[in-house]
């Protein structure tokens, strides 16, 4: 406050007010002005953009809470299902012919005209969309060349209130929809509806599943094999985005029971329990299977030299293989006269016990291969178990195919000449999505970093536990790739497309498995701490199992169980694709003497911000690692900070451990010139 003569009218103190203030808004702009002519002239850093006001999408009705969690009127709708399939060899196409019954419960609060359905074996039509946006050269899921695909829907019959009526379904693309006579009624209500279909089995099925000779027979590996319901959600209603190939699936929980009729000389592997072993196995089977049920090593079911003897399938004509699986959101199974069978005992946390199996021919097996199969499952979801969310389910199966790989509730496909770290890669990653999105069920459609990205981290984890550690290598982190992809000029349609982009709009899917698992690694490893965000993950997994959450739920999951806005990170890493480019511009001493401290000024060129890890080496030999918060960035992108010194730094290194993906890591480090 100014003091004023008592005589000073009140007209000269408000001009006198008034000119100090101006006077001193003056000084103001003049030292902001003077401190950020201190930056380089290439900086790109606005703190506006990073740490300005974000409010995320919200739901109406209390859906979905301010704290990530599902809101006290969340709801989800069910879909149970019963299916009959018949597994056909034919003389040009091998065939599926099923029936599907879906008791769907509509838990919504509004009611529905009409249903819709996924018919994801309509991508394999000539004219489908997924067709027609394969690029030129093909790719990884390549659905051209298979020219009898699709299904043949031959009725669909909806039975509501007592009231059974045809229906003439709507179909377009990969989707159908299913016109009531009455709307059907809202919060618990139920109908059910009978689709009787059948398609070919393509070779290459997009990657996802298909059909691959051996020398001793085919393997089948059957997925998206029956018309189910989309989701009708509280963010979107009816979710009818079509299947294209490269983005996933988005489904209801429930409950299955499934019948699978093959020809008597196969073996059937399908996701959940085996309800009638007595009648598909031989007595030698079904008692080793009862001792691989106890045992931690793997015990062999079908050995590689009983595969194609009469007394290993003692049966003629056809089987049918019974399977149930609760509380799941999808099933899936493979088929075989090839295969050799193995087990093991999987110990879960609570002391209940399930177990994993493997199914793969005879060019598969080896210790270098998939021979390992088994082991490596069961240590994987062992693993996963301990650490996230225990598995619920009673089995799971790897089987050796076409496909790369493929993940389904309780059964995975993986590559059939995949070898060593190769293989564990492929069934821990694969087996990993029963976490992501099998149990944390989110839209795989719109979202795929939701399941590809936090799968990828948690295999990080788990290659560094298995074995001690057999396949893990350090220099594989994501920081590496990510930067080089960041800052490579060969290939500028990397990392071009933000990680919210959808799949099919998506130019460098691969990101969406790297970038992600890299941004928790960020999280955990340099903004929270391991306990921190540990304790806030695992928060997110138990109250979204079995649920849909979206991206935002996940961003406000982590702020309020961290108790840290992570705002500053979560839109700019997954909205946009800023770089990151920490330096540092120089040291200066206090009063030109290395013993009253040290003025060191580090810039953050590129638009992301981070935390800065800061290593010291002064030439008494003295070496400390100094963290600095991401707050320092809050005004500026040039931070300067007086460092303790007592002599002369002869080195420093930003990002040490080279946990960030820095693009230019020839201006981390100054070499006390």
């Amino acid at each position: 406050m100014v003091n004023l003569p008592h005589k000073v009218t009140e007209m000269k103190k408000y001009q006198l007010k008034l000119s100090y203030l101006l006077s001193g808004l003056g000084l103001l702009l003049f030292t902001t002005m003077a401190s950020a002519q201190t930056a380089p002239d290439s900086i790109k850093y606005d703190h506006n953009e990073v740490f300005g006001p974000i409010v995320w999408p919200t739901t109406t009705g209390d859906t979905r809470s301010a704290s990530g969690q599902p809101g006290q009127h969340y709801w989800q709708n069910r879909a149970d299902y019963s299916i009959k399939a018949t597994l056909d060899e034919g003389s040009q196409d091998t065939t599926i012919t099923g029936e599907v019954t879906i008791n769907y419960t509509n838990n919504s609060p509004d009611n529905l005209d009409y249903l819709w359905l996924q018919l994801d074996q309509n991508l394999f039509k000539p004219d489908s969309r997924g067709a027609a946006t394969t690029p030129i050269g093909g790719d990884r899921f390549d659905v051209k060349g298979f020219n009898r695909g699709g299904y043949h829907i031959a009725s669909v019959s909806v039975t509501y209130k007592g009231q059974t009526y045809n229906v003439d379904p709507v179909i377009t693309d990969a989707r159908m929809q299913v016109r009531l006579n009455t709307p059907m009624g809202a919060k618990g209500e139920k109908i059910s509806v009978k689709v009787n279909y059948s398609f070919s089995i393509p070779f290459y099925g997009a990657d996802r599943m298909g059909r691959k000779k051996f020398k001793q027979g085919w393997v089948y590996e059957l997925a998206q094999w029956y018309p189910r319901m989309c989701v009708y959600d509280d963010v979107e209603g009816w979710n009818t985005l079509p299947y294209m190939g490269l983005g996933e699936f988005y489904c209801d929980y429930g409950d299955y029971d499934f019948y699978i009729t093959a020809p008597a000389d196969m073996t059937v592997a399908g996701s959940g329990d085996l309800q009638n072993a007595e009648k598909v196995l031989s007595s030698t089977q079904v008692s080793r299977l009862e001792e691989a049920r106890k045992s931690d090593k793997t015990v062999m079911i079908i050995n590689p030299d009983e595969v194609g003897q009469a007394a290993t399938h003692p049966f003629k004509g056809t089987l049918t293989w019974h399977f149930k699986m609760l509380n799941t959101r999808d099933v899936s199974w493979a088929a075989s006269s090839a295969f050799i069978w193995d087990a093991a005992k999987v110990n879960l946390p609570s002391g209940r016990k399930c177990i994993a199996m493997s199914t793969y021919p005879i060019e598969s097996s080896g210790n270098d291969s998939w021979s390992r199969s088994t082991e490596y499952l069961k240590y994987s979801i062992e693993i996963y178990s301990a650490k996230y969310f225990e598995y619920p389910w009673n089995a799971a199966t790897s089987v050796s195919g076409v496909a790369l790989g493929m993940e389904y509730p309780g059964i995975i496909f993986c590559l059939s000449n995949l070898k060593n770290g190769q293989l564990w890669g492929d069934i821990t990653h694969e087996i990993g999505h029963n976490w992501f999105p099998m149990i944390v069920g989110s839209n795989e459609r719109k979202y795929m970093w939701m399941d590809e990205g936090f799968n990828t981290f948690i295999n990080e984890y788990s290659t560094d536990k298995f074995n001690n550690g057999e396949y893990f290598n350090t220099k594989n982190r994501p920081a590496n790739g990510i930067a080089r992809m960041m800052s490579a000029t060969k290939a500028p349609q990397m990392l071009t497309d933000p990680l919210m982009t959808a799949p099919e709009a998506q130019n460098s899917y691969g990101q969406y498995y790297v970038k992600t698992s890299l941004g928790l690694d960020m999280l955990r490893n340099v903004v929270l701490g391991p306990d921190r965000f540990d304790y806030a993950f695992n928060e997110y997994v138990k109250h979204w199992a079995f649920k849909h959450p979206l991206p935002y739920d996940f961003f406000r999951a982590m702020n309020d169980a961290s108790g840290e806005d992570l705002n500053w990170f979560f839109r700019p890493w997954f909205f946009t694709t800023w770089k990151l480019d920490q330096a540092i511009q120089g040291v200066k001493y206090v009063k030109d003497n290395a013993a009253n401290g040290a003025q060191i000024t580090l810039v953050n060129k590129e638009k992301l911000a981070m935390p800065v890890t800061l290593k010291i080496t002064q030439a008494n030999g003295k070496t400390e690692t100094i963290n600095l918060p991401v707050n320092i960035w809050q005004r500026d992108g040039v931070w300067t900070f007086v460092y303790p010194s007592t002599s002369n730094i002869t080195a420093l290194e930003l990002d040490p451990d080279h946990q960030l993906p820095d693009i230019d890591r020839k201006n981390n480090v100054w070499n006390g010139k």
